[in-house]
């Protein structure tokens, strides 16, 4: 038991190494350093503009609404 405890798993053979992953970066890097005029936080496709738009549809919610509850804290109540 205490060959299994120090050995990892990987050498023991319970999981095999992902052969069908390969090395993508470089890939990615001449996706994101092509100059075609896109911020580097669209240059993905359309999921990045997809992604984009609706964070920055939360965050104005949440900021929309954070500002009207602080307007209906600041009022009195009525009895």
């Amino acid at each position: 038991m205490r060959v299994l405890r120090a050995a990892p798993l990987r050498s023991i053979g319970v999981f095999p190494p992902p052969r069908h992953l390969h090395n993508r970066v470089a890939e990615h890097q001449k996706l994101f350093q092509e100059d075609n005029g896109l911020p580097v936080h669209l240059k993905g496709g359309a999921m990045d503009a997809a992604l984009y738009r609706f964070t920055t549809l939360v965050c104005s919610a949440g900021t929309l609404y954070s500002l009207w509850s602080l307007v209906q804290a600041s009022r009195p109540k009525k009895n």
